[in-house]
């Protein structure tokens, strides 16, 4: 087997993430390319990786029953969505 580059879907495991990684083919009757996706549990040893981000995974042997890749590098972090901190309700200006 060789390197695949996916996204990560899932990471509510310990050391365990799941990725999606998409691949073309060239359909013969139809003549057209068709996106297909296959996901992957892959090893993560120290919970870096979160949903959204981008990965590379290196095959290895079978870690677990459906485990047998493992993250290789991160190459793209996820934004992540932080929502404003409110205001404290004294600090709230009142119209009335």
């Amino acid at each position: 087997m060789k390197q695949v580059v996916g996204m990560v879907v899932s990471n509510k495991m310990q050391k365990s993430v799941v990725v999606a990684v998409d691949r073309l083919f060239h359909h013969k009757v139809y003549n057209r390319y068709v996106k297909r996706t296959s996901k992957f549990m892959a090893h993560d040893e120290n919970n870096l990786c979160n949903i959204g981000d981008r990965v590379r995974l290196n095959p290895s042997r079978p870690l677990s029953k459906n485990k047998c890749w493992v993250v290789a590098e991160i190459l793209k972090k996820a934004r992540i969505y932080v929502p404003p901190t409110s205001t404290p309700v004294s600090e709230k200006v009142s119209w009335h």
